[in-house]
């Protein structure tokens, strides 16, 4: 490994000499003096280069001069030279006093994006896109988050287990699989883990996770909707109701949360303007039908024809929740079981309503959690009422044949957490390489 010192700990190494490696931001080539900005993944750092003269004051030999002045932006290199801490130095109060420049790979001078450039062609050149410090700054918060929820996970006993992706059927809709050959027949690459989260159950894992991808041939181009995502998963035995499942969620994202302002609060206000609170406990809880009502009663009437929400009518409850409790989690449960899938526990004194919810987080649904049906004479009679075929999903009802605790869990979009966390106006920018209907590159 190269010997080098993360720029984010110069502040703290005592003047002297010094190695720093990265890439060109920015160079300022004057008469006098020479700056360039060194950017690495932790920070960035000025290096200064006084130019030589000769006594009559005519440029001297200077071949350090020559190097820095035809530095092109993302040119990688290994600077050394001797560290200064200075406060007036306005970038970090300390700059390094060049001695030599060892240039590992040259970029060309002319960069295809800039601050103004479309997302579109950001997306075309993402690995230069993600050399801005605010874009850096999203995939550290990820890193944060999922590690904050594993944590929580293992320090709780969950297993954690890798689903399959290629499957034999569909667990949801088969409208939005997309079909693959496999060998002599067909496959389908999986919408989310839900078959194999309930078989973990039957085989007595009880408590389980995954952060995983997932597919899905939506040809949707909203902001919020991508064709493969990340899902966070989890599922859990011997619960009484959805309300269990609703308390594991509400802990993981306070816990999820709390550790990315602990850590990144300060980098998030200076970089997007946005202060970061972490969620109080217990999240609000609305029941759907409830809900719309709300919703009516503020002006606006959820046109679809079925029981659901639209994207307005959550932007709209989600106003409702942040005036009235001052909260930006909102669970909106006990949806119908006209729209939800035939897995859902329906109620004990309504067949027409499911044990779940939706979590919806600055006006978007991020998640869908439930209580599964764990009875297999229910499961086939849901099956059925659904207008599907018990036989076709034979394997699946084999979990439940040799018996199955009363479980259930949710999924969620990690892609969506972090664009509303940080404001973000796509999924795109909180996806490090996107998939959509018109994007398989690069």
């Amino acid at each position: 490994m190269t010997t080098r010192t993360l720029i984010k700990n110069l502040a703290a190494a005592s003047d002297g000499e010094t190695s720093v490696s990265g890439w060109v931001d920015k160079v300022r080539d004057q008469k006098k003096v020479q700056f360039v900005v060194l950017r690495d993944e932790s920070g960035a750092v000025q290096l200064v280069h006084p130019r030589s003269f000769n006594d009559d004051g005519t440029p001297a030999e200077d071949p350090l001069a020559e190097i820095i002045s035809g530095l092109a932006q993302g040119t990688f290199l290994t600077a050394s030279g001797e560290l200064k801490h200075d406060e007036r130095v306005k970038l970090g109060g300390v700059e390094i006093k060049l001695a030599a420049i060892e240039i590992a790979a040259e970029a060309i001078p002319e960069t295809p994006i800039a601050e103004d450039t479309s997302v579109d062609k950001r997306m075309d050149w993402r690995f230069l896109d993600l050399r801005v410090p605010r874009n850096n700054l999203i995939f550290r918060i990820q890193t944060t988050l999922e590690h904050a929820w594993r944590t929580y996970w293992v320090e709780n006993d969950f297993i954690e287990v890798h689903t399959p992706k290629l499957m034999a059927s569909a667990s949801e809709s088969k409208a939005e699989l997309f079909e693959v050959d496999y060998f002599d027949t067909k496959a389908y690459l999986a919408q989310s883990p839900q078959f194999f989260k309930q078989m973990a159950q039957s085989a007595g894992f009880g408590k389980i996770f995954e952060i995983a991808p997932s597919f899905r041939a939506d040809p949707s181009f909203t902001s919020r909707h991508a064709t493969e995502f990340t899902m966070v998963d989890s599922e859990i035995s011997w619960i009484s109701s959805h309300e269990d499942v609703m308390n594991l969620h509400e802990e993981l994202m306070v816990a999820g949360f709390q550790a990315v302002k602990d850590k990144h609060g300060d980098e998030i206000e200076k970089l997007f303007g946005i202060e970061m609170t972490v969620p109080t406990r217990p999240f609000p809880r609305i029941p759907l039908a409830e809900a719309k009502q709300i919703v009516s009663d503020r002006g606006y009437t959820v046109p679809r024809a079925d029981a659901d929400m639209d994207p307005e009518g959550e932007r709209q409850i989600a106003a409702y929740v942040k005036e009235t409790f001052d909260h930006d989690f909102v669970f909106l449960t006990d949806y119908a079981a006209s729209i939800r899938p035939f897995y859902h526990m329906r109620h004990a004194d309504d067949a027409g309503l499911t044990n779940s919810y939706d979590l919806v987080f600055n006006g978007v649904e991020i998640s869908t959690g439930a209580q599964r049906e764990h009875r297999v004479d229910v499961l086939e009679a849901q099956i059925r009422d659904k207008g599907m075929d018990p036989e076709e999903l034979d394997f699946y009802l084999d979990f439940f044949r040799y018996g199955v605790p009363p479980h259930g869990g949710f999924g969620m979009g990690l892609g969506r957490v972090l664009m509303l966390l940080l404001g973000l106006p796509n999924l795109r920018e909180a996806t490090y390489l996107f998939r959509g209907p018109t994007r398989l590159t690069p």
